[in-house]
Formats: C-alpha cells, structure tokens, sequence
C-alpha cells in the first residue's frame, strides 16, 4: 500500500483524481475503452472536484459503476448516493460513455442485484475509488466482513457504527432514518480492480487508518484487506494519519 500524507483536502483530492486520470488514459490507450468505480461520501468530495477537471480523458470511452447504495431510498432523496453522484459527477462530465446504477429501491433486490452482477462481471476494472468507514469498512462491508463472497454485489446489513457516521456526516436528520440495508459491493470485487485510490480526510478516521494500514487483515477491519492489493493508493490528511507509526510523504 503506497500512503501518501497530504496537506488539506484539496491537494489530497486533486493528487488522488491525478493518479486515476493517468491509470484511466493509460486504460483506454491500451483497451479503447474503460471501466471504474466511484465512491460517495463526505471523503469524496474534493477528489471528484478533480476529477472531472482532469485533462486528457475521453469520457465517451469510460464506463462507471458505484460502490453502494441504500435499500429502499429513492434517488430523490437527499442521501440517495445515485442523486449524489449525479449532481456531483454526471451532470459535470456530459459525455460519460455510460453509468450503471445501483437501484436500491428496486421492488425486486434479487433481480437488481443478478443485473448489477451480470454487467460487471465480464469487465476489467481499471480504477475503483473508495474511502475508508469510521469503523474500517470498506464500501458497505462493516465488520466482520465477508471476505469470501464472490459475487460483485450482495445486499448487507448496516451496522450501528456505520448508520451512525452516516448521520454525522448530515445525511439524516435522525438514526431511525437511516436505512438498516444496503447494496454493496463485495470485498473480492473490489479487489479485482487494478489500481485502487482511497481517499481518507479527518481525524475521525484516524483510528479505522491505523487498523488498515498497520493491524493484522482481519474482517473485524475490512479495510485491512486492501494491504494485500497490489496497486493500492492511500491518500491521508495529516489528522487522519494521526495515529499511524509508519510516516510518508
């Protein structure tokens, strides 16, 4: 795992959307097409600011899907992460080749779930973008996570921890709102992807970035796993890097 120590969150989302808009160029160059993942969240806010900045891609050859989403939300809603991603992504890049959404509010989540599998499944995934939970999970997969399931997406329940970082991060106006289920992608899915970019601000998660970065991987810290990915990029700012012994620039 590359960690990088960055500054604020500007610079630490514009130097993680840097890195995925090389790996996108290089994807397309070497496929003509590409395919990534795109998280949500409070954490993503800068890096997607950049992101859609970045000079050089051909968004018309680019295919995105998502990490997660809440079941039974509809995308109106302010915490619905297809209305975020649409606001904060879509509606910035008008010529997307294509966006699969996670429909969590499809009447039959079997279904949705077999659709979203069959549409990623014979793909490559260039670049998954992803943060870390206050209680270490990695997309929805909270403690302890499956880390066997091969299916890409599989419905979870969320636990208390999660449900209520989601409130404070003011999603909601109350923890009875936030739903108890979510669509996720699974742990194995995430890791086929080959180069993941985590983007990781505050003194919040400073104690889940030290379970992922220097603990044993264990599901009791999801995001532990990701120390034996590869190509794997996390990007810190220095209160979430707070507690980690291991210092980088």
């Amino acid at each position: 795992m590359d960690i990088h120590i960055v500054a604020d969150k500007r610079a630490l989302g514009a130097q993680a959307a840097a890195e995925g808009a090389e790996a996108i160029r290089a994807a397309i160059a070497r496929d003509g097409n590409c395919t990534i993942i795109l998280a949500t969240g409070a954490s993503q806010f800068e890096m997607l600011d950049a992101l859609v900045i970045q000079k050089g891609i051909d968004w018309a050859k680019v295919t995105v899907f998502h990490l997660d989403e809440y079941v039974g939300l509809p995308s109106s809603h302010g915490a619905s992460f297809r209305r975020y991603l649409k606001e904060r992504f879509i509606a910035r890049v008008p010529m997307l080749r294509d966006f699969v959404f996670i429909e969590g509010d499809a009447v039959d989540l079997d279904a949705e779930v077999s659709r979203l599998n069959n549409l990623i499944t014979p793909r490559h995934v260039a670049v998954c973008f992803a943060g870390i939970g206050e209680n270490c999970h990695l997309a929805f997969n909270d403690p302890p996570a499956n880390f066997d399931v091969e299916a890409p997406y599989i419905v979870v329940a969320l636990d208390e921890a999660c449900r209520r970082q989601q409130l404070g991060e003011g999603w909601f106006p109350n923890l009875e709102s936030v739903p108890n289920r979510a669509i996720s992608m699974s742990i194995c899915q995430i890791l086929k992807s080959e180069l993941i970019i985590l983007c990781v601000p505050d003194a919040r998660k400073a104690v889940a970035v030290k379970n992922a970065v220097e603990g044993a991987v264990s599901p009791d810290h999801p995001a532990s796993v990701l120390q034996q990915h590869p190509h794997c990029s996390l990007y810190l700012d220095p209160p979430a890097a707070a507690l980690l012994s291991y210092k980088a620039s």
